[in-house]
């Protein structure tokens, strides 16, 4: 058969996602600080966005002279455009009878009077205070571990040749303090004998603070007892055997370093007191404090306000002032594309911004209804919950929500916690009860092992029994994997561990 051309008409249906689209789902899986960030750099990057600070929004404003940048009223004039914050108002949100949290502003700088009598001296003249770069942008960077090591090594360290040695010493000790390599690498590297590599490294444990340049932990341990004063050779024989201490094995410990229970359990103690980390004091960012995209409270009424936090929230608008100005002016018609381009993509922004806020509100709403037992009496009446039955109860996809919950947090009144936390497996009941939640039953061994004493450890089986009593049908690997994810030992550490009371 030969083969020929043809041309053919075909008509299809398929499902094509835009950009846009595309954007929007991005927009709603982003965290509040990955959402900061992408309206940042719309900002920088769209002229007729406009940021709005606190204070009222400027919608009429904004929205005059606009041309086609809104539908006319009935009245003639122009229907003002919704703020990106708008779903965080009192009118929009569940309830306004209780404010979501307590604030004192009895304490707060408000830009008007500059501090110090309003005005500050210097060999520049004279400057107001609210003219200078914030307060914090003078202070100086925290010092970093390298650069408190070199500080010490070079006040004690004179010899040239001892110091090059001493800092590449510096260069591999580890956030922890720890000495991460092999002193016989520098020694080749150097050129030097590794015995002078050995006697510069005993100057530097000798740093603050005590513990750095250590090799191991036991290493790491023993200087820090040294600077104490208080290396003798009990010490040094329970340093050596570590492992046994780990292991729980006391009694073997205590006779191989010569000294009875109660000396023992001293000696860890005084283990204890020491840090097993010493240059973490020194190393990484100061942590970031958790801030909550929902905020729930209790309303006089007994329901629930469920409340976006504004401060998570970008308030932007679309200038359409700016718009009509520059318009009016634009002859060419790439700059005419462009224009219209920077408004289709700002009210797109302004739409999606709106949309998001909406959809997370829907999710909360219906987390905060299935999960009421727990914001009332805690852990225990947590249920079992999934996004599919979140998704059909607020007519969404199963993917949606999933984007929805993720890298978001709820602050109640027990704490905040990640959505994704309320989602949790189901353990059936037994003789019919209701399912309990996984988390449920985790708080429920937590609790049962925190009531046990030395004389009655509870095995797995116990636990079993226990669990099986109360209504909850479970298997006994299931309880023990959850005791190790709890990082609870077996029954024979915590026996060992409660008679030595330790």
């Amino acid at each position: 058969m030969a083969a020929g051309q043809r041309l053919e008409q075909r008509l299809g249906q398929g499902l094509v996602m835009t950009p846009q689209l595309q954007q929007a789902i991005k927009l709603l899986q982003y965290s509040n600080i990955e959402l900061s960030e992408f309206v940042e750099e719309e900002l920088g990057k769209n002229p007729l966005l406009e940021r709005v600070e606190e204070g009222p929004v400027r919608a009429e404003e904004l929205m005059a002279d606009a041309p086609g940048a809104a539908d006319e009223a009935p009245d003639g004039e122009a229907e003002p455009v919704a703020d990106s914050a708008a779903l965080t108002g009192s009118d929009t949100l569940s309830s306004n009878s209780e404010a979501p949290l307590d604030a004192d502003y009895g304490n707060v700088y408000d830009g008007e009077q500059p501090l110090g009598g309003g005005a500050e001296w210097g060999s520049g003249g004279r400057r107001d205070f609210a003219d200078t770069a914030d307060f914090e942008e003078s202070l100086s960077p925290p010092q970093s571990l390298r650069e408190h090591l070199n500080t010490q090594l070079g006040l004690d360290i004179a010899d040239p040749v001892e110091r090059m040695i001493a800092a590449n010493l510096v260069g591999m000790v580890d956030d922890a303090g720890y000495l991460d390599g092999d002193t016989a690498d520098i020694a080749d590297r150097l050129g030097c004998p590794p015995d002078q590599v050995e006697a510069v490294l005993a100057k530097a444990q000798r740093c603050d603070p005590a513990g750095v340049f250590a090799r191991s932990l036991a290493e790491c341990l023993r200087l820090q007892l040294a600077a104490r004063d208080r290396l003798d050779a009990t010490m040094v024989a329970l340093l050596d055997n570590l492992d046994l201490l780990a292991a729980r094995e006391l009694s073997r410990l205590a006779e191989l370093c010569g000294v009875d229970d109660e000396e023992l359990v001293l000696m860890v103690q005084e283990l204890r007191e020491l840090d097993p980390k010493p240059g973490l004091a020194f190393a990484g960012e100061t942590p970031q404090t958790v801030i909550a995209d929902v905020l729930v409270s209790r309303r006089a009424d007994g329901g629930w306000a469920v409340e976006l936090n504004a401060e998570t929230l970008p308030r932007v608008l679309v200038n359409n002032r700016y718009y009509a100005e520059v318009s009016r002016n634009a002859r060419a018609k790439a700059d005419r594309a462009y224009l219209g381009e920077n408004l289709q993509s700002a009210n797109w922004l302004v739409k999606a911004l709106d949309q998001r806020a909406n959809t997370i509100l829907k999710v909360t709403g219906e987390i905060v209804r299935q999960q009421e037992g727990f914001l009332l009496h805690g852990v225990r009446h947590l249920r079992p919950l999934t996004l599919r039955e979140v998704a059909e109860a607020v007519e969404m996809h199963e993917s949606t929500v999933s984007r929805v919950t993720s890298h978001k947090y709820m602050a109640t009144r027990r704490g905040i916690f990640e959505l994704k936390y309320f989602f949790t497996s189901a353990i059936p009941g037994r003789a019919g009860a209701d399912a309990v939640s996984s988390e449920a039953v985790r708080d429920h061994i937590r609790s049962l092992i925190d009531q046990e004493t030395a004389d009655a450890v509870l095995s797995d089986d116990s636990l079993v029994t226990l669990l099986r009593g109360s209504g909850i049908d479970i298997a006994r690997r299931t309880v023990a994997k959850y005791r190790e994810s709890m990082k609870i030992p077996s029954s024979v550490q915590r026996r060992r561990l409660k008679r030595a009371s330790i």
